[in-house]
């Protein structure tokens, strides 16, 4: 497992175990992979494509997690969680529903609550920050601009899971819960520009 993978589950291995997973297995070298079902599929598959940008989508926000910890920010514990929901959506997506058993479906059902906590932390930001009147540039300080960033990737991580969402393949929350997710990171890019006593560039219409 990845080092956030270590972070967001617990360790299997035995007290004394010392054999080292090798971390290439050849298994995809011929553009195939499978899925969590067992089920093999073109690397080029929208499965893998979500799961590709979901998985880029957890280091985008792992850089900006690390401006954000350099300047003391105090939301840094929700990057930590939406990373590790991001490693459910990442099961869920990798779980299809046309191959999947019903115990497939129970180990990786996705819980929805977490759309609802995100909702309250965009609520509790936003009554933090100054209206927004105009449209704002990605900007605001290194923090701000990496967690735009990262709103970026979610917007593509929505948009590539959409289309398994409607084939049946994937649960409908987590299109909810990206769609939530890309709102709360611009929320707390501006946030972090605030806290920061940074000024965020006003978009300003060409001459």
């Amino acid at each position: 497992p990845s080092p956030e993978q270590r972070r967001c589950s617990p360790c299997y291995a035995t007290e004394g175990d010392q054999r080292v997973p090798k971390i290439y297995t050849k298994t995809g070298d011929k553009g195939f992979s499978s899925t969590f079902t067992g089920e093999r599929r073109p690397k080029e598959d929208n499965i893998f494509e979500a799961l590709g940008n979901a998985d880029e989508l957890s280091s985008a926000i792992g850089l900006a997690r690390e401006f954000c910890l350099d300047k003391g920010h105090t939301f840094t514990y929700q990057l930590d969680k939406i990373q590790c929901i991001l490693q459910d959506v990442g099961s869920n997506i990798a779980t299809p529903r046309s191959s999947a058993r019903e115990s497939h479906l129970k180990r990786t059902k996705f819980n929805a609550q977490v759309t609802a906590d995100l909702e309250a932390w965009i609520d509790n930001l936003t009554g933090e920050l100054p209206p927004l009147t105009k449209f704002i540039l990605p900007s605001g300080g290194k923090s701000s601009a990496a967690l735009h960033l990262a709103r970026t990737v979610c917007r593509r991580a929505e948009r590539s899971v959409a289309p398994i969402v409607r084939s049946g393949e994937v649960d409908p929350d987590v299109a909810k819960f990206l769609n939530r997710l890309s709102d709360y990171l611009f929320t707390v890019a501006r946030y972090a520009a605030v806290k920061e006593g940074k000024e965020e560039k006003i978009y300003k219409k060409s001459e």
